[in-house]
């Protein structure tokens, strides 16, 4: 079985960096098309980013476009965003998410705070 585990995450100022990594163990991920979402206090769960399975085809909430960037390597089986530019607004615990067909599987979670 699928097991997803997400890192990268913590304290940042805002204008900082941070980048977060879904490791994938179980099940190799190249058939899977990998997203990225979040959950800020009080508010439902929205995507972030996605990548396809072969990484050719990648898609960005209008709220991070230009700040984060979505990336996987198939041979190290993981997925990374890379989050710059960070508001406070993007404070939320982020978590990646595996999808194939009626297969979907969800991590942990990680927490980013962007706070001065």
């Amino acid at each position: 079985q699928l097991q997803l585990v997400e890192s990268g995450g913590g304290l940042v100022q805002p204008g900082g960096s941070l980048r977060l990594s879904c490791a994938a163990s179980g099940v190799t991920l190249d058939r899977y098309g990998i997203g990225w979402f979040r959950q800020a206090p009080g508010k439902g769960r929205e995507g972030v980013s996605f990548i396809s399975n072969g990484g050719d085809r990648t898609n960005y909430a209008d709220s991070v476009k230009g700040r984060f960037t979505i990336s996987r390597d198939n041979a190290k089986n993981t997925v990374s965003l890379q989050m710059n530019s960070l508001k406070p607004e993007d404070t939320a615990v982020y978590y990646c998410n595996a999808a194939v067909g009626v297969l979907n599987y969800w991590g942990q979670g990680t927490q980013v705070t962007v706070s001065s």
